[in-house]
């Protein structure tokens, strides 16, 4: 099934223009929606989700008109908001089997089958019976997969997920996405560039409640080729680089060197080497000219 936005457009009531005319066709697969903390991600989030009645546009899911009948999408929609609470002193499988209870699934034999299942998808079966509200920020993560796998949810939206966990968290995080994904239509928002890259066959960078590109890691870093360029220097020298350079990253080295990365259609005098391009490289290119858009 396809995820269909036309148009859409939302204003709050402070000004603020979250969503400007976005237009997406999203198909079955992992989809990156990339873009820093006040892009617009989660208010795009929310909208699909039906927690919030956009402006205008329009928003279709296979053939079910979303902003008119938001209990069909419901019935089929797993929405991982970016915090959430559970309730204290309950195991992750009985509140499972309660979530399961109130999704509709009045059998106890199809609650504990379903509930095993999506226990050992999210690899949480062995720590089933113990309380949610003390499992780490990952376990937390992996439960809220869980919980909205239980009515086998055909799309799928999770927002700002890994945001806070550390590496190994992270990891089997994105692993639990991966397995998920295979089969069903997924929308993954973040600002870590390096979740997309892993994780996703196509996205879009958003920013300022506009897409300013849509389209996949593979073709967006392919097009940059010949146009990146690396070179080291001092930490001297970093400001006059700044200034006659598009600079797209800067890190130091562990000699207190600094390797420069620049964005540049013909190769730039001194001692500059052709880099990779990489999806950083793309994400920076795509803000620093969104951010020259608005100056001008």
């Amino acid at each position: 099934m396809e995820l269909i936005i036309k148009n859409l457009s939302k204003t709050y009531k402070n000004g603020v223009k979250a969503i400007d005319t976005i237009n997406l066709e999203i198909g079955t697969g992992m989809f990156g929606l990339l873009g820093p903390n006040g892009a617009g991600k989660s208010s795009l989030m929310r909208t699909i989700a039906t927690l919030q009645i956009p402006d205008s546009g329009m928003i279709t899911f296979g053939d079910i008109n979303v902003l008119e009948d938001n209990l069909s999408l419901r019935k089929v929609l797993g929405y991982l908001p970016q915090s959430f609470g559970v309730y204290p002193k309950m195991s992750a499988e009985n509140l499972l089997d309660y979530f399961a209870t109130l999704k509709g699934v009045s059998s106890k034999s199809d609650r504990k089958k379903i509930v095993t299942e999506v226990l050992e998808i999210t690899n949480l079966y062995e720590v089933r019976k113990k309380y949610v509200n003390g499992y780490s920020g990952g376990m937390k993560q992996r439960f809220g997969i869980a919980q909205l796998l239980l009515n086998k949810p055909k799309l799928i939206i999770v927002d700002e997920p890994t945001a806070g966990l550390d590496p190994a968290e992270r990891q089997r995080f994105l692993n639990v996405l991966r397995e998920i994904g295979t089969n069903n239509t997924v929308i993954f928002s973040t600002h870590i560039v390096e979740d997309v890259k892993e994780l996703c066959n196509k996205m879009a960078i958003l920013n300022g409640g506009r897409i300013l590109s849509n389209t996949t890691p593979t073709e967006a870093t392919t097009a940059l080729k010949g146009q990146i360029w690396k070179t080291v220097i001092t930490r001297d020298e970093l400001e006059l680089m700044e200034a006659n350079y598009d600079v797209l990253s800067s890190n130091y080295n562990q000699d207190n060197s600094i390797t420069v990365r620049i964005y540049s259609s013909i190769q730039p005098d001194g001692d500059f080497r052709e880099a990779t391009p990489q999806l950083d490289d793309v994400y920076f290119i795509a803000l620093k000219q969104d951010e020259s858009v608005l100056v001008n």
